[in-house]
């Protein structure tokens, strides 16, 4: 997979926490990005199925009784 290169700012502490606890920085970052864009489509999936429901249609609860479901 392709990478880019990213620029962040991290408060001081919180490096200086990672490094003395041996995270591997841009991993976590790489992980918390891919998590956010995860959730951020997972709300957007969600509103979009809220924003247009679709319509109960009684075809698919006539083809289950047919089959004997």
């Amino acid at each position: 997979m392709a990478s880019t290169h990213a620029t962040f700012t991290l408060d001081k502490w919180l490096a200086s926490r990672a490094l003395e606890l041996g995270i591997n920085v841009s991993a976590a970052a790489r992980q918390g990005v891919a998590d956010a864009v995860h959730d951020a489509l997972l709300r957007a999936d969600r509103d979009a199925y809220v924003k247009n429901r679709e319509d109960v249609d009684g075809f698919w609860a006539d083809a289950e009784e047919w089959g004997g479901t």
